[in-house]
């Protein structure tokens, strides 16, 4: 016994024949373009990045306050000059050690400088370590991790390169960096870019080798696209949902690597600040002033959580088969 959809079906493949020797080929033809056209009005729109980033604000309350927080603590770091009404490094020994106040939001250090001030301009070096070297580092992992994915010749070299890498401790690796290079800004960058590809070059190659066997990429091999064509222009593409997911997620390793290599002395020097600095110079007075340990550890948890539940948000959002 037909189903009731095959017999739908087959009355209104009747009621077509019927009717359609009283229409010409080309009114059939006008008729089955408009019909196309209303059925492409009902179809779904192209899920795009900024759609991606509503419905993140939308369903995950979390990660939209870590946004807003993120903004908010990036536009006083980079607006320090106009917030802060103190100089950064201006010594007054007359004022040391002072507790929290109206005058001095966070209190003074052993110096007598104004801890707030110190914290917005400790985040300048801590935003650029969190930011240039997970972009460096990035860079050359997407790279490396692309080509030992598709040009499989060269994928054992360079995953064993990326092997040796992981196989050490980042925090030693990093020091080993630093004391070889010196202890500078610049170093840092240097040492941490060393240390954060082979992640990235990881999952770049597992993505890569799922995408090279679909099929517009076999569709562009076969019409003789080159490699680095394909690579960049077919497969990177699909790999970006991912990677930004993975950027807001190396940026509070990076924070943390630097406070660390501050902590132990070989990161951020004076008289430059970081919020790692100002925790190690804390040390010493953290039983009788512990606002000095105090808000500028709180300013480095705030900004690494805040970063983790956006990098938490991110993936839900672009990564649904990861949920």
């Amino acid at each position: 016994m037909a189903s009731f959809e095959q017999a739908a079906s087959l009355a209104a493949r009747r009621a077509v024949d019927g009717v359609k020797d009283k229409f010409s080929p080309e009114e059939r033809a006008e008729a089955v373009r408009r019909i196309e056209e209303e059925e492409l009005n009902y179809l779904p729109g192209p899920d795009t990045i900024k759609e991606k980033l509503i419905r993140m604000c939308r369903e995950n309350k979390a990660a939209a306050l870590s946004a807003g927080i993120l903004a908010v603590m990036a536009a006083a770091i980079i607006f320090a000059d106009k917030l802060a009404v103190y100089d950064p490094n201006a010594v007054n020994l007359m004022e040391r050690l002072l507790p929290p106040s109206k005058a001095h939001w966070c209190g003074t250090d052993d110096l007598g400088r104004d801890i707030f001030t110190r914290i917005l301009y400790g985040g300048r070096v801590s935003l650029l370590v969190g930011v240039i070297p997970t972009t460096i580092s990035m860079v050359i992992g997407i790279i490396l991790g692309m080509i030992s994915g598709y040009i499989r010749q060269l994928e054992a070299v360079i995953m064993r390169l990326a092997d040796i890498v992981l196989a050490f401790p980042s925090i030693v690796l990093a020091m080993v960096v630093m004391y070889t290079l010196g202890a500078t800004t610049t170093n840092i960058f240097i040492a941490l870019s060393m240390i954060g590809w082979a992640k990235t070059a990881r999952v770049v190659r597992s993505q890569t080798l799922s995408i090279r066997e679909q099929e517009f990429v076999e569709a562009a091999r076969g019409m003789g696209v080159k490699k680095w064509t394909i690579m960049f222009r077919h497969i990177l593409p699909n790999c970006l949902p991912s990677l930004i997911v993975l950027f807001t997620l190396n940026i509070p390793d990076a924070i943390l690597s630097e406070a660390n290599l501050s902590f132990l002395g070989v990161g951020t020097q004076p008289p430059d600040s970081s919020w790692g600095l100002m925790v190690s110079q804390a040390r010493t007075f953290a039983q009788s002033s512990p606002w000095m340990l105090i808000f500028p550890s709180l300013a480095i948890l705030i900004m690494v959580l805040a970063l983790n539940f956006l990098g938490d948000g991110l993936r839900d959002v672009m990564d649904p088969h990861g949920r």
